[in-house]
């Protein structure tokens, strides 16, 4: 399905441009870090990649501001750590890889598209994304046309208590405890089944995140307009004739998918490191497949 842009033909199409940071303004501009300072002036093989990926995420910024300009688009360019929400827009594009367009992915309904840049692609795999620093400005322009192929990708909606966490889960979510040595206890029900395991965690995710985790960890790719979810559990601990049946498996539409707590100190990872929560002793998480997917546009995985 092609995609046209909600816009007015009477007014320039309001595109909000979200982007990362790259390692060296954090770490060398921002905090002063003397450790990779020092590291970036002895030079070595970590030094040119940090430094590549520099200039090439500066000169996909410069060059998207430009080609926006050309374009006549009504830009608004924020760092990502700088929203709460992506406003009234009539686009959103994203500058950095896959990590970007995850945090973007929360801020976004199903209601306005998303578009994805590879800024650094030598240095980032890119796999949601619809082009690179070295198509930018055709990516852009097809964007604003109206040209990029849509894919609506299915999310699930995560609750800890019955209180909702979010909605908008594009990748996966991952509950372990808080200490990667640490062992994971938990009660986890699918439908009228359940058992207690202890593992390393167990993640569970839409079919846009199971290239990624779920696979490394044992679990099969699904086709992207898959609306099942799927649970890989981690290094699973199987005593002697345990019995143990659900290490891995799907939910489909309309079940939810549910794990009680057995230790203290829980957590829950929600598309990456960033947006986390404790979960406690007896904490009841659930989930199911939402009901706002995401307007990806020229997605071709």
């Amino acid at each position: 399905m092609i995609c046209g842009l909600k816009k007015s033909k009477n007014r320039a199409p309001r595109v909000l441009v979200i982007y990362k940071k790259s390692l060296v303004q954090i770490y060398i501009r921002e905090r002063k870090n003397v450790r990779i300072r020092r590291l970036l002036e002895e030079g070595g093989p970590i030094a040119k990649r940090l430094h590549r990926a520099h200039k090439e995420h500066v000169d996909s910024l410069e060059e998207a501001k430009n080609a926006l300009k050309t374009l006549g688009a009504r830009a608004v360019f924020r760092y990502r750590s700088d929203l709460s929400n992506a406003g009234e827009f009539d686009l959103v594009v994203t500058l950095g890889g896959d990590g970007t367009l995850l945090w973007a992915s929360h801020l976004v309904g199903s209601d306005v598209p998303i578009v994805a840049i590879n800024t650094s692609p030598a240095d980032s795999v890119g796999h949601f994304c619809a082009g690179t620093k070295d198509n930018l400005v055709e990516v852009l322009g097809d964007a604003i046309s109206g040209k990029l192929k849509e894919t609506r990708l299915f999310r699930m909606r995560v609750e800890v208590d019955g209180d909702v966490v979010t909605n908008r889960v594009l990748n996966d979510a991952l509950f372990c405890h808080k200490c990667p040595a640490a062992t994971t206890r938990y009660l986890i029900r699918v439908a009228n089944r359940h058992e207690e395991h202890k593992s390393s965690g167990i993640w569970i995710g839409p079919a846009a995140g199971s290239t990624g985790a779920q696979r490394s960890a044992g679990g099969r790719i699904l086709p992207k307009s898959s609306k099942r979810l799927q649970f890989v559990v981690r290094e699973l601990c199987l005593p002697n004739n345990s019995g143990l049946q659900l290490r891995r498996g799907f939910i489909e539409p309309g079940q939810s998918f549910h794990i009680q707590s057995r230790i203290r100190a829980g957590h829950l990872y929600i598309d990456g490191p960033h947006l986390a929560r404790g979960v406690g002793m007896g904490s009841e998480l659930s989930m199911r497949s939402s009901d706002e997917p995401l307007v990806l546009l020229g997605f071709s995985h």
